[in-house]
């Protein structure tokens, strides 16, 4: 990992903590697209850039992203990438919200092309 990752990797989980508390304490079957969103576009933007264009992780439009499966984008979200200073998520997202959150980027995600 390149000596200026780990910092930003370490300022983002400093940043998820609250949220790590936040999800123990909700309901595990409900749903939450708005929650989903904004996690989407803060806590992902912080490696991918707020806009999803790239920055320390690669952009993510949505052409990019349909060319992986919902559940490979899913399995991805969920258990990271080894190697990488892509973290998995499963700690604070069930398989449902990881899989709304992969759908999202394929089918609602603002960034259409890195051309927008």
């Amino acid at each position: 990992m390149p000596k200026r990752a780990l910092p930003l990797l370490l300022l983002g989980l400093a940043w998820l903590l609250p949220q790590v508390a936040q999800a123990e304490s909700r309901d595990a079957d409900a749903l939450n697209p708005e929650r989903l969103e904004t996690l989407l576009y803060q806590d992902c933007g912080s490696c991918h850039g707020m806009t999803l264009r790239g920055g320390l992780g690669p952009a993510l439009p949505r052409d990019r992203m349909q060319t992986l499966s919902p559940e490979a984008l899913t399995h991805i979200i969920r258990h990271g990438i080894p190697g990488t200073a892509m973290p998995g998520w499963k700690a604070l997202l069930s398989e449902e919200e990881a899989r709304w959150i992969a759908e999202h980027l394929q089918t609602d995600n603002r960034l259409k092309t890195l051309d927008d």
